[in-house]
């Protein structure tokens, strides 16, 4: 019982350092890269430089007022024990945001201050919601929306978010040049996000119909060491039964297959298409990846 307890005294204390580092990676990407050069791409951050604009609060703490309606609720859709690690999480965004405001910006291009503050973002809320908590603001939003939509890509859920806020800040900074630096940012910001949560998924589904089918699924089968499915069909020009061969392999896989296949019978047909959601065995669990 003591040893279970101290397991999780240390798991608890493990997963806040690591929202810690993540929020000071999002505090340093927008106060040091997005803010300094007046860009909004999207989500409560954003909009509380937005609002900074018009007010003399600092963005940090504007960031942590508007938290507090989205916060009420989280609590009422997750819970209190999801919501506590969210509180710490925007209490630590919206310190170290303020405590960057006070540095020296590292760059004055808005483009690569689009660039480099989403990609940080991006890694603080990838982070975080891999830790089970949120950064707050648009990230309940997103969870909220993945509960009744749970196909939608949490990525894609931002940038559609996204687009209302940065349409916001371009009539406040009246600046084009604004809005189309804070798409670059939002959509750099929706990729890497994809990339943190999914991981880089790309794969090629593969149909092989061959009169060889036997010797070509035993290569891939001991080559590959991939898993292989026969499905059976019927030519509907002759009736013919045919055994279809169906495999799913990593990209920089797929040339051996074909190679396999073009060695054991070069008039086989094959249909090779990309498969960007694998779940199971040698790829994702479904429930532990969906985010």
């Amino acid at each position: 019982m003591k040893s279970d307890r101290m397991s999780r005294v240390y798991k608890n204390i493990l997963k806040y350092l690591v929202i810690t580092v993540a929020a000071a990676s999002y505090g340093a990407g927008i106060s040091l890269f997005i803010d300094p050069n007046n860009l909004a791409p999207g989500g409560v951050s954003g909009l509380s430089i937005v609002v900074n604009r018009l007010i003399p609060v600092e963005t940090g703490t504007i960031y942590l007022i508007i938290n507090i309606p989205i916060m009420i609720l989280g609590v009422w859709k997750f819970g209190f024990k999801f919501i506590i690690s969210t509180l710490y999480t925007i209490f630590s965004v919206s310190v170290f945001t303020n405590a960057f405001s006070g540095m020296h910006p590292l760059t004055s291009e808005p483009l690569l201050g689009g660039i480099f503050g989403g990609m940080l973002a991006a890694v603080g809320i990838g982070v975080v919601m891999r830790a089970g908590a949120t950064t707050g603001g648009t990230d309940i939003i997103v969870k909220c929306l993945k509960l009744k939509k749970p196909h939608l890509k949490t990525g894609t859920i931002f940038l559609s978010i996204d687009a209302v806020i940065i349409c916001i800040g371009g009539i406040v900074f009246g600046n084009l040049d604004t809005v189309f630096f804070s798409v670059i940012s939002a959509a750099v910001t929706s990729r890497v996000l994809d990339l943190i949560l999914y991981g880089r998924d790309e794969a090629k589904m593969i149909f092989i119909i061959s009169n060889s089918s036997e010797a070509i699924t035993q290569r891939i089968l001991i080559e590959l060491d991939t898993g292989v499915t026969h499905l059976t069909g019927t030519g509907a020009f002759k009736k013919e039964n045919k055994q279809i061969i169906l495999c799913v392999v990593r990209k920089q896989n797929a040339y051996k297959v074909e190679e396999i296949v073009k060695q054991e019978d070069a008039s086989a047909f094959m249909i090779i298409s990309s498969a960007t959601e694998i779940y199971g065995e040698g790829y994702k669990s479904y429930y532990g990846e969906r985010l």
